[in-house]
């Protein structure tokens, strides 16, 4: 993610994340139905969304991401409460066999 063209592998983490995202839900913590309700700066608990510079957005890419074409991104969707050892993106995007 942080070298060139690191912008296509964040892309594929975001579509990966998309694709479990009610996986995801259900491990980020509790309340979050109260917290991802589309209203102030987030959407909701039922939908996926990514954008540059958008805090409202399910995942943001930050804006100089979008202009260097690399660095990271910011999966907003956890709660303060989620458990750190149930909850690890790298499962989801990066995908691997043992």
């Amino acid at each position: 993610m942080r070298n060139e063209s690191g912008i296509e592998v964040i892309k594929k983490a975001i579509k990966n994340l998309k694709l479990r995202h009610k996986d995801r839900i259900a491990a980020y913590g509790e309340g979050n139905d109260h917290r991802l309700t589309g209203r102030h700066e987030t959407t909701d608990i039922n939908t996926f969304s990514w954008r540059v510079a958008n805090r409202g957005a399910s995942v943001k890419v930050g804006r100089d991401t979008a202009k260097e074409g690399k660095w990271y991104f910011e999966d907003k969707r956890p709660a303060s409460n989620m458990d750190p050892y149930v909850v690890t993106i790298v499962e989801t995007t990066i995908p691997w066999k043992p």
